[in-house]
């Protein structure tokens, strides 16, 4: 299809950036370059109709990491990168929390929880970490007693074969198709144009600029790019270091005796689950078969979905009757090590990618980040 004058000097004219990617990033993006420099011609490119990653089909966790994840980051990664991606994701937060209304995009301080089983002759070392990590995070975060042991509120929940509950005030859950939304409308009333179903096939640097090549023949041109694809960008950054993850989730049919309110983690965050009103959504098990959730394809699977249900049977309603109503899966971008990939690819070529699961907290602050570097 040969484009009109009229859309040559509209919807597809020459930008100063081009955005590959609608969700946060891009979107968190888009927002800070346009409140840095707000004459910027900004064009955001989406393959999808709407964002078509992990944007929309999370869990809905306004969350920074469970004592069990961040004891293994700290043993993975170091205790001072660790500490910095903790960091990281509570600023993001806080970015959210100032940007938009509550009822903008559901946000509730509902508190965060992590489900732990029975451990016997470990506890001292669960009660060790704990302390550990309060002491750490206070110089961090500013914020005394982080973490704390719940584990009243395991009959309170109505949990069974439970041990015990660690409890973070500071954590809740959002809306992360409204918090889309919201960031849509905001960086659009900037005049940044979004350009749906556009599926890059390539791009091309020369001392002119960038030109991006669509799969459908279009062809769009900026002084520069900058990558926000997460889980998808290793066609276009080969020799990076990001693998796609799928995580699936489910949703049951109200439960009028649901009891938890709030985010809960279970098994290094593995397993996630929360309240939806008065049903539940689940997700994750990506760990019984990581080979098979390395995919870029968007379905869900009847072994990570019954296992999903099993969890639901044993430890969060049982003997409570449900039924699933929706199912879903959503892809993220994760690497050997769980700090995202913000950096200058070439002179005017830039990505925020590989945000490991935590994209809704992070992206605020990777967004900030990688626009500072940007001319």
């Amino acid at each position: 299809m040969s484009l009109s004058l009229w859309e040559k000097e509209s919807f597809y004219a020459p930008a100063d950036i081009i955005i590959i990617g609608s969700g946060f990033v891009g979107l968190w993006s888009a927002y800070y370059l346009k409140k840095k420099h707000p004459r910027l011609r900004i064009t955001i490119v989406e393959r999808g109709i709407i964002p078509s990653g992990a944007s929309t089909r999370n869990a809905g966790f306004a969350c920074f990491g469970s004592v069990t994840e961040l004891i293994k980051d700290a043993a993975m990664m170091g205790e001072e990168q660790m500490l910095w991606l903790v960091e990281m994701r509570y600023r993001g937060l806080a970015k959210i929390r100032k940007t938009f209304k509550k009822k903008q995009i559901d946000y509730e301080k509902s508190g965060g929880y992590e489900m732990v089983p029975a451990l016997n002759d470990r506890m001292n070392e669960l009660e060790w970490q704990v302390k550990w990590l309060n002491s750490k995070l206070n110089a961090v975060l500013k914020e005394k007693k982080v973490f704390r042991f719940s584990d009243e509120k395991i009959g309170e929940f109505g949990f069974s074969e439970v041990g015990h509950i660690i409890e973070n005030e500071l954590e809740g859950t959002l809306h992360p198709g409204k918090l889309c939304m919201s960031l849509l409308h905001l960086v659009q009333e900037k005049g940044v144009v979004v350009l749906s179903g556009i599926d890059v096939d390539r791009f091309e640097e020369s001392a002119n600029g960038i030109k991006v090549f669509a799969k459908n023949g279009l062809e769009l041109s900026a002084d520069q790019l900058l990558i926000c694809t997460n889980g998808f960008s290793a066609s276009l950054m080969p020799g990076f270091e990001i693998t796609p993850a799928r995580g699936q989730v489910l949703v049951t049919s109200e439960v009028p005796s649901l009891k938890l309110k709030g985010a809960f983690h279970y098994n290094e965050g593995f397993y996630y689950f929360r309240n939806v009103g008065n049903r539940l959504l689940i997700g994750g098990a990506r760990n019984i078969a990581i080979e098979q959730e390395t995919t870029t394809e968007m379905t869900v699977t009847e072994d990570i979905q019954t296992t999903l249900e099993q969890f639901v049977s044993k430890h969060i309603l049982p003997g409570t009757y449900f039924e699933v109503t929706d199912r879903w899966s959503g892809i993220m971008g994760v690497g050997p090590e769980k700090m995202p990939v913000i950096k200058k690819v070439s002179p005017n070529v830039f990505c925020a990618v590989r945000m490991s699961g935590i994209g809704v907290a992070l992206a605020p602050v990777a967004a900030d980040t990688i626009t500072d570097l940007m001319r």
